[in-house]
């Protein structure tokens, strides 16, 4: 396969990293109090780490999300009191790892 379509189908060398996460808030929260967390979630944890959200998968306009980002965005989870049953799946392939 040439370069330029590698390139276009987001293959090889140009493969684009992501992954999943789920959280649940405090079952005592209303629906301005889960606005207010997911929108302090998306400032600290994605966009202070130059990555991105579309529904639950974290992904990067700018390339593949690394290891330590995802690092960054599980600890940010962890340290937030009102956060619970956490889950963070591992770097998956972005365009094509949806098959399980």
């Amino acid at each position: 396969m040439k370069k330029r379509l590698r390139k276009k189908l987001h293959k090889r060398e140009f493969q684009e990293m992501g992954f999943e996460v789920e959280f649940d808030y405090p079952e005592n929260f209303g629906q301005e109090q889960q606005l207010d967390l997911l929108c302090k979630f998306i400032e600290e944890a994605i966009e202070a780490n130059g990555l991105e959200i579309g529904g639950s998968f974290v992904y990067s306009f700018r390339g593949s999300v690394s290891e330590n980002q995802r690092e960054l965005v599980i600890k940010w989870l962890e340290t937030n009191p009102d956060i619970s049953n956490i889950k963070v799946g591992e770097l998956r392939d972005a365009w094509y790892g949806w098959d399980d």
